[in-house]
């Protein structure tokens, strides 16, 4: 399989979705970690985060720095960045050649966290809040092929989350951002039909349980 169909076959003769490209980190973080359902509020403020990080590079750059961006914002444990001193945590990141240094993207992570314990507070975890607008079957295409794939760069769902969390003043969300972030956290399988990991990942988010 040479990728057109959005999938290929690796060194060990398994199939999989494509775009990890078959390098071993990316692939690593194909197999273990991308859509399979995370329910931690801190795990999911960090996706969260980096998805935003992400816009306008690859999710490879993002995902080589991961552990950079873990040391510089206190493992993005939100209720500590929410209490920072954000102005001189700003300069101290812009020296930082580990991470991405955009000022309004360092910027939102300060205030995303503040807008993070206030709706943790409201919802009684982010988690919950997330996983309300996990879409019905009805709302998902029938076969999730490279097609399928390409079309849905952002979705209804992603749009409504997008739309709720503009209105209580978190930045850096936009429905494409936030549908990156709808994938990797599990709230969707988006591994193409064929992929090894896709009823994997299936398996996972039925033995899931949602919070409350």
């Amino acid at each position: 399989m040479d990728g057109s169909n959005g999938l290929v076959t690796g060194e060990d003769g398994v199939v999989r979705c494509a775009w990890h490209g078959n390098l071993p980190d990316y692939q690593r973080y194909h197999d273990e970690e991308w859509g399979r359902p995370v329910v931690d509020d801190i795990r999911l403020f960090e996706k969260l985060c980096l998805e935003g990080f992400q816009s306008g590079l690859s999710w490879l750059t993002i995902l080589r720095k991961r552990e950079n961006f873990r040391i510089a914002f206190e493992g993005f444990d939100f209720r500590k960045l929410a209490v920072a001193d954000e102005d001189a945590e700003i300069e101290r990141h812009l020296q930082d050649p580990g991470i991405v240094r955009h000022r309004g993207k360092i910027a939102s992570v300060y205030n995303n966290a503040r807008r993070a314990v206030e709706l943790a507070t409201e919802s009684g975890s982010l988690s919950a809040f997330f996983w309300s607008f996990e879409p019905t079957l009805d709302q998902r295409p029938l076969v999730i092929d490279i097609a399928a794939v390409r079309a849905m760069p952002k979705t209804e769902t992603s749009t409504r989350i997008s739309k709720e969390l503009k209105k209580r003043g978190w930045s850096f969300v936009g429905p494409t951002t936030v549908y990156a972030f709808v994938q990797a956290m599990g709230m969707v399988n988006d591994h193409i039909e064929g992929c090894i990991c896709r009823a994997e990942v299936e398996q996972a988010r039925s033995a899931f349980k949602r919070p409350l």
